[in-house]
């Protein structure tokens, strides 16, 4: 699996030239299975060989991304080249420091969600930038922007989705919502370019 991944990201995807550009490997609630421990390991052994980033989608209601990190930290992965997504599904401020203080990324990147109020998710980015890691978060919309609609029984199709629904910003969500909520608690313009624009720029460059 790591060799198949290495060369779509040297040779690029089934002879098309197309490169990837970043890794990922996933575990959800049931844990980091045996099959996903595979995944995270060839993962973990294209991210050295090819020293590009890794995405990492986690469930961090479970502190899955303990396990995670434990095996890259085994294969000898930078964890500065690590990004644990989908961190904002929880407001546990010593767990996400945890992850933070391993040299990961977070990705805050459910807004506005489910399991944790857009507010919430706000205050407690606002908490961990207060202690110091403003330079590690990496806030988005994890938004679909292609809705595969589901057919009704009756062969029909809605017009109108169920994310759109529940999100009717849609890609403007961040700027129409999360960014005017940071400055108002304070957070300044120069932070805000850090965690929309230098952050993401440096955890892909890897600086």
């Amino acid at each position: 699996m790591a060799r198949e991944f290495i060369k779509d990201i040297n040779e690029g995807f089934r002879g098309t030239g197309i490169k990837a550009g970043i890794l990922k490997c996933a575990a959800d609630f049931e844990g980091v299975t045996v099959d996903l421990e595979l995944m995270a390991r060839a993962a973990a052994r294209a991210q050295i060989e090819t020293g590009i980033p890794l995405m990492v989608h986690s469930y961090p209601t479970g502190h899955v991304a303990r396990r995670q990190i434990e095996i890259f930290r085994e294969e000898g992965v930078d964890l500065t080249r690590v990004k644990i997504d989908h961190s904002n599904d929880t407001t546990d401020i010593e767990y996400l420091r945890w992850i933070l203080d391993q040299g990961c990324y977070l990705g805050l990147d459910r807004y506005p969600g489910r399991l944790v109020s857009p507010e919430a998710r706000t205050a407690t980015m606002k908490t961990l930038i207060d202690q110091g890691y403003g330079d590690k978060l990496c806030p988005s919309h994890d938004c679909i922007c292609l809705h595969i609609h589901k057919e009704r029984p009756d062969g029909t199709i809605p017009e109108e989705h169920d994310f759109f629904r529940s999100n009717v910003d849609q890609y403007l969500y961040i700027h129409r919502h999360v960014i005017p909520d940071l400055v108002e608690m304070g957070v300044s313009d120069a932070t805000v370019r850090s965690l929309f624009v230098d952050n993401p720029r440096r955890f892909f460059a890897g600086e």
